[in-house]
């Protein structure tokens, strides 16, 4: 594995991380926020967080040719998801909710291999069978817990789609825009789409017991403004199929720190379903399910950043150099 492939892969498990812990943090500010706000707060948080780190980096505007993809991730990965998995997390459990969200990445590898061309190698597509299987039994160990459970089902598997699309609308912005333009923009879209919310949050924090108005500030900073930023630096560095497959890794996590800081435990079926999901990680990623390097320029990729984007994808002089258009992947 190469420098590149290596710095992909770190960056792709700070995500995975930083997620994980957000399906924590959303159950537990999800008690004193509703979900259009508690979405509207996290954006805020993450746009003010993410424009300041722009404006050190001198990032400027995304060119025309990346705006279609910051604005459809936009809309449907920071905007709807947001909302649609906060109104998840109030009908069913952190660890279920990520369990069921991990539907996404199969959409993800189907939409992905259609689209962008990524092609759908049997190793990918294996893995991603005995992960779904996986799902399927989370939701059957859910099908007797009554309407508010059937509900929250809907919801995640609502928000996994939405995600799934916006990943993939978000590949091509990649080829044009440093990953934190792409971040930046596709978030502040997102908190635009969400204002309606405003008046809701306003009055939410008001009455909020501070330690859910630190979540979702946390929400912001961390899994939103770091994570989707280094996802984005990975996703410029691989195809959208193989980065879905390594959030599979997340459940698990999940249910770790729901256990740890809520004292939620999914029953015995769920688990083994998320098991199952697991499983079909390590079909995906084994030897001829390896992460692939997407085609990159011949000229060197920058370094990464402190806790923000690493350069553009394609730019070999950072924010202000010129850019590779990048080819098919």
């Amino acid at each position: 594995m190469n420098s590149t492939q290596t710095k992909a892969v770190a960056a792709a498990g700070t995500t995975v991380l930083l997620w994980a812990s957000a399906f924590v943090s959303i159950r537990s500010a999800g008690a004193a926020y509703s979900p259009g706000a508690l979405a509207l707060g996290r954006l805020l948080a993450g746009s003010i967080v993410l424009g300041a780190i722009c404006l050190v980096r001198r990032e400027g505007l995304p060119p025309r040719a990346a705006w279609p993809g910051i604005v459809i991730s936009g809309l449907l990965w920071f905007g709807l998801y947001m909302v649609v998995l906060n109104w998840g997390e109030q009908k069913v459990d952190a660890g279920t909710a990520a369990l069921l969200v991990n539907v996404g990445p199969l959409v993800m590898a189907l939409l992905a291999g259609w689209l962008l061309k990524e092609g759908l190698p049997s190793r990918l597509m294996a893995g991603m069978a005995v992960s779904f299987a996986g799902t399927v039994v989370v939701g059957l160990s859910m099908s007797g817990e009554g309407d508010s459970s059937v509900l929250g089902m809907a919801l995640c598997l609502l928000a996994a789609v939405s995600y799934a699309s916006g990943v993939v609308g978000q590949k091509p912005a990649l080829r044009h825009a440093s990953a934190l333009q792409v971040t930046t923009f596709g978030c502040l879209v997102g908190a635009v789409a969400c204002l309606p919310f405003m008046g809701v949050l306003v009055g939410e924090a008001s009455r909020a017991p501070v330690s859910a108005t630190l979540n979702m500030v946390y929400l912001g900073v961390f899994p939103t403004a770091l994570a989707f930023t280094t996802w984005a630096y990975a996703l410029a560095r691989t195809t959208a199929g193989r980065m879905g497959a390594t959030t599979y890794a997340v459940p698990a996590l999940v249910v770790l720190m729901s256990w740890l800081f809520l004292d939620e435990v999914p029953e015995w079926l769920t688990l083994l379903g998320g098991v199952v999901c697991l499983a079909g990680v390590a079909v995906s990623r084994s030897r001829s399910g390896r992460l692939r390097r997407a085609s990159l320029p011949s000229a060197p990729l920058p370094e990464a950043g402190s806790g923000a984007s690493p350069g553009g994808h394609g730019s070999s002089t950072g924010a202000g150099g010129p850019r590779s258009s990048g080819t098919e992947r």
